[in-house]
């Protein structure tokens, strides 16, 4: 009996220590409403912006990345390097001391060196290569890019230094080299999921030498990380980092109000005001390299008329369609594929009109007097170049009634839509594109040339050889003011052949707790969470 009060006061010490501890952990963790599921976490296979945060931002790195907040390149998983005076030759000295990820899964025996560096990008480029045809989506980015006929090879110097060889100059090259696309992957790794005859899994549960671990992923629910302690730039100031799948736009803010998530992504614009007089939240802005833009399906008649092209574009009403989705100064009307803060861009391009009487009459030309039916194709819940996708499809919908055309909304989940959109399925598509390294190029050859129509990134399916060749030029050139001349000219191209209806430039929100800190909007769009921090 004497023993039992000294041993109660110890176990409810113990107790109260434990949940200390747990309350600890607790704020070492960070929830972050995010607006779609990610198609998977191989990056190589996929575009979508959230993939990208699930993968590329979080689990994976590149031999150089931008500066938080910026466009500027600085070193990464390589130190320094080196590029040739003929634009041909790009030298990497390697980081030392880079530790792969240790899971259940995987244990790696060494650190990461240039083989690692061989394999991420053979796999991508070379169609002998063991991995190349184990890719179920293909490999969107090196594929619209061309990157197989840019590279002549990769060469291996030794275990901490690589040389790519290009086959002519390339002026966004080092740019394209922060890109998802260009992540780097345990080569051990794949070596042994290979063997085991398990290569699905380099889909599922991904290694690599990032901020954060992947842990697990529940379907269209959450996507768990836990923070990396071996990470060589320091480890992340949160222990565990939680995607919470949240497509409805008024659920991630109820959710962010509640505190059940600490960084809600892509508020609606409508909703800002409301959220900036929140006394418990804070709202950052930013004006980002984004486009939103329906792709009009050039290889389905009778779009492939340029005519009935330009129709679409007279018949919306795109000023109505701003006020409704964004609000008062909160986008910008888009003329062109990127927006006008980038150089290259022509101030001189003028903008559809909205003129439907315009609009019938080049439909009565293009032998359309009487209309025709189409698909419009969109996505259930909204995003930055797409806050109110219902909304938006209705009114395109309403103006096309108002010149004959009958069209049919078709709602697709964000990953199902791209991959049908891909395949060429869809009439009129609602799209939006985030640049992904502050240069021209980025907007036009991943979407719009004959390349990328090929491998099914260019929705419009369009292919004009002029174009091609002009944006083509421009990357082979390495003084920027003949580049833009050279964009300058493809735009003009671009705008009479109506291959878009080009939306808007939208500016990027996100919406966190007061006691968020550390968080800082990517102008790409993309959104990393190594060095937030709550206190």
């Amino acid at each position: 009996m004497p023993n039992i009060a000294p041993a109660l006061s110890r176990l409810l010490l113990s107790g109260a220590l434990l949940a200390s501890g747990l309350a600890g952990a607790a704020e070492r963790s960070l929830v972050v409403c995010s607006e779609a599921s990610p198609e998977g976490f191989d990056i190589v296979q996929y575009t979508a912006a959230t993939t990208a945060d699930a993968s590329a931002e979080t689990v994976f790195e590149r031999l150089v990345r931008f500066a938080p907040g910026t466009t500027e390149i600085i070193p990464a998983l390589a130190e320094r390097w080196d590029i040739s005076a003929d634009g041909l030759s790009y030298s990497f000295q390697l980081r030392q001391g880079v530790q792969f990820h240790r899971t259940a899964w995987f244990t790696p025996s060494r650190e990461f060196n240039a083989d690692d560096v061989l394999w991420s990008f053979q796999r991508q480029l070379d169609p002998a290569h063991p991995w190349h045809p184990l890719s179920v989506r293909g490999f969107p980015y090196a594929e619209a890019m061309a990157m197989a006929a840019l590279i002549d090879r990769i060469e291996r110097l030794d275990d901490r230094s690589v040389r790519f060889v290009l086959k002519h100059p390339e002026a966004p090259f080092l740019a394209d080299l922060a890109m998802g696309f260009a992540s780097i992957y345990s080569a051990e790794y794949a070596e042994q999921l290979l063997a085991q005859d398990m290569a699905e899994q380099l889909n599922r549960l991904p290694i690599g030498t990032g901020p954060f671990v992947f842990q697990r992923y529940a379907k269209d629910a959450q996507v768990r990380f836990h923070g990396n302690p071996a990470y060589w730039d320091g480890a992340p100031a949160i222990d565990k980092l939680i995607l919470a799948i949240t497509p409805d736009p008024n659920v991630r803010q109820q959710k962010l109000k509640a505190g059940d998530c600490q960084i809600a992504l892509h508020p609606r614009p409508v909703d800002i005001p409301a959220l900036k007089a929140a006394p418990d939240l804070q709202v950052l802005e930013l004006d980002s390299l984004l486009t939103a833009y329906i792709a009009i399906n050039t290889r389905h008649p009778p779009l492939d008329d340029v005519r009935v092209r330009q129709a679409l574009n007279l018949a919306f009403d795109k000023a109505a369609y701003l006020r409704a989705q964004y609000g008062e100064g909160n986008a910008s009307p888009a003329l062109a594929p990127y927006p006008p803060t980038l150089w290259g861009h022509d101030p001189q391009l003028q903008d559809w009109p909205h003129d439907p009487e315009r609009a019938r009459q080049l439909l009565h030309e293009a032998g359309h007097a009487e209309g025709f039916s189409l698909s419009i194709w969109t996505r259930p819940g909204g995003g930055p170049t797409n806050p109110n996708p219902g909304i938006g499809a209705q009114m395109l919908q309403a103006d096309l009634a108002a010149i004959g055309i009958r069209a049919e909304i078709r709602v697709f989940e964000w990953g199902e839509l791209i991959k049908r959109a891909k395949n060429g399925e869809h009439d009129l598509v609602f799209m939006g594109w985030a640049g992904d390294n502050g240069d021209p190029d980025n907007f036009l050859t991943p979407n719009l040339s004959c390349a990328a129509a090929e491998s099914g990134e260019n929705q419009a399916g369009w292919c004009d050889p002029e174009f091609d060749a002009l944006i083509g030029q421009a990357r082979r050139e390495q003084d920027q003011s003949r580049r833009a001349a050279l964009y300058r000219r493809a735009l003009a191209i671009f705008h009479e052949q109506a291959p878009w209806i080009a939306l808007a430039h939208p500016k990027q929100f996100s919406a966190l707790r007061q006691d968020v800190q550390g968080f800082v909007l990517s102008p790409m769009g993309s959104n990393n969470f190594a060095r937030v921090s709550r206190p």
